[in-house]
């Protein structure tokens, strides 16, 4: 594209998810580990001098009936732009690479690297926590792509703490289906009263075995709940943890397993059914535009 300047928007996965509580306003009050992987969408910007923010679609773009005051990059755009006063615009493409539906953050992350990459590009100098102040308006996740490392996680997801994570390859499976967050989180099966964790305790808990992980309580408690209503989840689910400690991240639909080698991964891949998408994805320890914010 002619003139744009490119930037990648990484995916996440949880490695865990709890739910401790609910909010006054209804938001769900959380506990989890958003790791950062090498899985992305491609970010597409060209600067304007007439202060129109443009949504560019390309044919197989799976945004292009989306209206435009619900279009994440657009509002993300428009946000910054109405905050700084600024004059200058932008036209926008995506390369839309991480499912959408997939509990991988993608929507999130597209509107976080649109925010790093025109406080650079419009030449806003906007801090770090600014900016996470900014994309809390647009969503719990952004504010973590923002932040731009691996993070220990809880009230909505906005209250971040750094955590070191072990280099890891991971197998991603997705069941080619849309999960809807609102209604996973308005079934009165769901628990939402579960007992307040420490990073510490998940620091040891990762340094143990598959089998004692498997006996302790760092799950994703959201899964039961997603695997009923979605049984093409659970089919994944189950095929993926005949290899290991499978879990679902997010609210579902992609499911994933930690392994040691990229040969690993890759052997596993190879052997998925036929019907379930899937790659092999990196951890990544800190977000590709991490400098673009102080």
């Amino acid at each position: 594209m002619t003139d744009f300047q490119t930037f990648l928007a990484p995916a996440k996965i949880n490695l865990f998810l709890h739910i401790v509580g609910v909010r006054a306003d209804g938001y769900h009050l959380l506990q989890t580990v958003f790791r950062l992987i090498d899985h992305c969408d491609l970010i597409h910007l060209k600067v304007r001098q007439d202060g129109v923010i443009h949504r560019i679609y390309e044919a197989n773009d799976p945004l292009s009936n989306t209206p435009p005051a619900q279009e994440l990059c657009t509002r993300a755009a428009t946000l910054l732009q109405n905050h700084t006063h600024c004059k200058l615009g932008v036209d926008i493409a995506v390369d839309k690479r991480i499912a959408m539906g997939a509990g991988l953050g993608g929507g999130s992350s597209d509107a976080a690297t649109v925010l790093l990459a025109l406080n650079r590009l419009w030449n806003l100098n906007l801090s770090r926590h600014e900016l996470i102040t900014l994309g809390l308006q647009l969503g719990a996740d952004v504010p973590f792509f923002i932040y731009g490392q691996n993070a220990w996680a809880e009230g909505i997801g906005e209250q971040l703490s750094p955590i070191s994570l072990a280099d890891a390859y991971y197998v991603v499976l997705n069941p080619n289906i849309h999960v809807s967050t609102a209604q996973i989180f308005a079934n009165k099966q769901l628990t939402k009263d579960a007992f307040t964790l420490k990073m510490s305790d998940f620091s040891a808990h990762e340094n143990l075995s598959h089998e004692s992980q498997n006996k302790l309580q760092f799950i994703n408690a959201l899964e039961k709940v997603v695997c009923d209503e979605y049984p093409a989840v659970l089919t994944s689910l189950n095929w993926l943890k005949q290899y290991g400690a499978a879990k679902m991240s997010g609210s579902g639909a992609s499911v994933f397993l930690a392994v040691n080698s990229l040969e690993a991964a890759n052997t596993i891949l190879s052997n998925k059914p036929t019907n379930i998408d899937g790659f092999v994805a990196k951890g990544l320890n800190q977000h590709p535009l991490m400098h673009y914010a102080d």
